[in-house]
Formats: C-alpha cells, sequence, structure tokens
C-alpha cells in the first residue's frame, strides 16, 4: 500500500491533466489514507512541487528573460493548478460535521493561504530581477504583470495593486542612480573645463532664416547651453533619465523626483562655487564675465527648463486631481514636481552681480538676480537632448540646426 501511495502522490508531481488528477485524487479517497484536509494540502504540496521544478530551470543568466519566462510559466501553470483543485475539492462543504461539537475546518484557507504565498514569492522574485536591472524595458514588464494580475481577478486572487510598489521602487532607483551619474560627470568636466569665449552659434540672435523648427511632440532644450559644454552634457544626461522614466513615471513619485533633481542641482552649485573659488584668482576680466554667463545659463535656462520637463512627467493638473484639491492651492503643498529656484539660486547669489530694475511706480530700483521662470508648454511627448547640435571636432556647424527663436516659438515662451 505504501508503495501505490507513493506512486500515486509522485504522479502529481508531473505535468498531469484535470482527468488523471480526478482518477488519483479518487484513487487516494477510497484508501482512506489523509482526512480531507491533509488530501488538500497533499494534493497542493505535490502540485506545487511541479510548478518550483518548472521555474527552476528557467535561466538566470538575464533577468529580463528569467522574469518573463517566470511570468509566462506562473500565469498558466498555476492557472491549471487552480481549475484543477476548484474541480476536485469543493469549498462549499465543512470538513467536519458541526454534529461531532468541534471547530469547522475553514477549508478555503488553506487553498487560499497556498494562494497568496505563490504570489508572495512571485513579487519576490519579480523585485529581485528588477534590481539587477532589465535595461529599458520596464513598460513591457510592466503590462505583462498587468496582465498577469488581471488573468487572476477571474480566480480571486488579483494582485495588480501590489505591482505598483514594486515597480516605484525600481524606478526611483533606477532615476536616483541616474542623476548620480550626472552629477559625477559634471564634476569630472568641471575639473578640466576652461572658460572659453564661443561664437554661441546656435545661441545667437544672427542665425540664418531658412531653418526647420522643432518638431511637434518634443520639448527642445536652450539652445545658449552649447556655449558651456559642462551643462548641456549634465542636461543631456538628465533628459536620458527623464526619458528612461517616462517609460513607467506614477504620480507618486512626482515628490522623489523633484526632492532627488533639487539635491543634484545643489551638488552642481556647490561645484560651481568649488570652481570659482579654484580658478577666482586667475581670471581676467572676460573669463570673470563668461563665469558670471555660466552661472545665468544655468539659473535662467537649465534649471527653468528642468521645471518645464518635470511638469510634462508630472502634470500640475493631474496631482492637483490626485490629491483632490484646486490645481490653485497646490503650491501650499511643497514643491510637487516643481523645482524651488530661489534654493538653488541663493548659494550663487554672492558671486553674480545684482541687477537693477525699475519700479513704474516709486520710480526706485530694485535689486534682482534672474528672470522670472518660464511657464510650461503645451503638453510634450519626449525630450530632446541638447548634445545632436554640437559639431564634431574639425567641423563646421551644420544649418539644419534649430535656433533658439524657433525653439522658443514652438514651445510657447
Amino acid at each position: 500500500m505504501q508503495l501505490m501511495l507513493s506512486q500515486l502522490i509522485q504522479q502529481l508531481r508531473t505535468n498531469i491533466q484535470l482527468p488523471a488528477c480526478l482518477r488519483v485524487i479518487g484513487f487516494l479517497r477510497r484508501m482512506d489514507v489523509f482526512t480531507e484536509a491533509e488530501l488538500r494540502v497533499k494534493f497542493l504540496q505535490a502540485r506545487d512541487a511541479w510548478l518550483r521544478s518548472i521555474l527552476t530551470s528557467i535561466p538566470n543568466d538575464d533577468p529580463y528573460f528569467h522574469i518573463t519566462k517566470t511570468i509566462e510559466a506562473c500565469r498558466v501553470h498555476l492557472f491549471d493548478i487552480i481549475t484543477q483543485y476548484r474541480a476536485i475539492f469543493s469549498d462549499e462543504d465543512p470538513l467536519l460535521s458541526p454534529a461531532t461539537g468541534e471547530h469547522t475546518v475553514n477549508e478555503s484557507a488553506i487553498f487560499h493561504g497556498w494562494v497568496l504565498q505563490k504570489v508572495s514569492q512571485f513579487l519576490q522574485v519579480l523585485e529581485t530581477d528588477l534590481h539587477r536591472g532589465i535595461g529599458g524595458r520596464l513598460d513591457s514588464l510592466l503590462g505583462q504583470c498587468m496582465y498577469f494580475g488581471l488573468s487572476f481577478s477571474r480566480v480571486g486572487a488579483d494582485f495588480r495593486g501590489q505591482l505598483a510598489p514594486v515597480f516605484q521602487r525600481v524606478a526611483i532607483s533606477t532615476f536616483q542612480k541616474a542623476i548620480q551619474e550626472a552629477v559625477e560627470k559634471f564634476q569630472d568636466e568641471m575639473n578640466s573645463y576652461t572658460l572659453i569665449s564661443a561664437p554661441a552659434i546656435l545661441g545667437s540672435s544672427n542665425l540664418p532664416a531658412a531653418v526647420p523648427v522643432t518638431q511637434p511632440g518634443t520639448l527642445q532644450p536652450p539652445m545658449v547651453l552649447l556655449d558651456f559644454p559642462p551643462l548641456a552634457c549634465f542636461l543631456n544626461n538628465i533628459l536620458v533619465a527623464f526619458n528612461d522614466l517616462r517609460l513607467c513615471c506614477p504620480i507618486a513619485l512626482a515628490q522623489d523626483v523633484t526632492v532627488t533633481l533639487e539635491d543634484a542641482l545643489a551638488k552642481v552649485t556647490k561645484v560651481t562655487l568649488a570652481f570659482h573659488r579654484a580658478e577666482e584668482a586667475a581670471f581676467n576680466s572676460g573669463e570673470q564675465e563668461l563665469f558670471v554667463q555660466f552661472c545665468t545659463v544655468f539659473l535662467e535656462d537649465l534649471v527653468p527648463y528642468l521645471n518645464r520637463c518635470l511638469q510634462v512627467l508630472f502634470p500640475p493638473a493631474q496631482i492637483a486631481q490626485t490629491l483632490g484639491i484646486p490645481p490653485t492651492q497646490l503650491s501650499k503643498y511643497g514643491n510637487l514636481g516643481h523645482v524651488n529656484i530661489s534654493v538653488v539660486r541663493e548659494p550663487l547669489a554672492s558671486i553674480l552681480p545684482k541687477r537693477e530694475v525699475f519700479c513704474l511706480d516709486e520710480k526706485e530700483p530694485v535689486s534682482e538676480l534672474t528672470a522670472p521662470e518660464t511657464e510650461l508648454p503645451a503638453k510634450e511627448s519626449s525630450f530632446e537632448p541638447v548634445t545632436q547640435a554640437f559639431p564634431e571636432e574639425g567641423q563646421e556647424q551644420v544649418e539644419s540646426e534649430e535656433p533658439l527663436q524657433a525653439d522658443e516659438a514652438n514651445a510657447g515662451i
């Protein structure tokens, strides 16, 4: 009998179909070796062993391949196991009759506990593979996971709500890493940077008239950044991080993304101040003027442009709708999706000359440091890098580059 019992249970550890499952469980019931509750547990243990053998056989070298095959295997085979269980065992009748005077066994808890365990294990594998890195395919993976969760909703195990925190953590972690690398590259650029007067071809107003305008659906960066390569390269690296974030950009990340960007800009400011302290004694009048222009472009062009990008990623109206408040009250909740330019400007105030503007009413000069922030243009769908406009060394600038004026007209500045 023990040999027969082992062989029957062993059949449940194979790729067995529903009719064969029904026969095996029928034999086990007639043997009267297990109680009904024990039989359910034995069935789930055996089928779980078969499922684990399939998941273990999936190659683990490529994280994206591993998680996609895991999703496919879990979605197909878990659904089959659940279907088999529900066809064999009924959760309507109690395992023990109330007439025995004992508490009724909650038979459904056995099955639901096992399903929850499988979902939890899948989420752990998902998070592990995501942290290993799947490249720029986060949106594709999110779609597959959502379809997996949707299919499980038919058996009462919809886990799509648990996917959001997993993908949020990975998205912000990837973004923070990219921003940190952008800051480090900026520091390396500044260590070898020399203030040289550039012709500012693209940032100049003397441009040929027949130049194509910016393509619709793009957010063109300020061309004046080309005069200062460290700022242009820094912005390009930030835009790469933004474009990766767009693949999976939940509105819940607005605060974390803004804080990360503010911290990065603060570090850029410190690097700029360190450059000034190291080179100030050797500055001539021209270099001093160029450094002021460097800081001015950083504060008046780069930072406002980043704010426009943030507002494309996290539209203020959408943030207000999520919070359940009018858009006019959004400012009361801090810098959600908006970098505080005054905080970035403050450390540079001591080395920048103050501008004087006249108040029309009192005719008295009022000191200011920067121009007002630019407003968000119409909805944009992508961020164009600025380095694509750099001419190669030894080559002349081609005439097909877009002028700053065309960009401003398109962006609604």
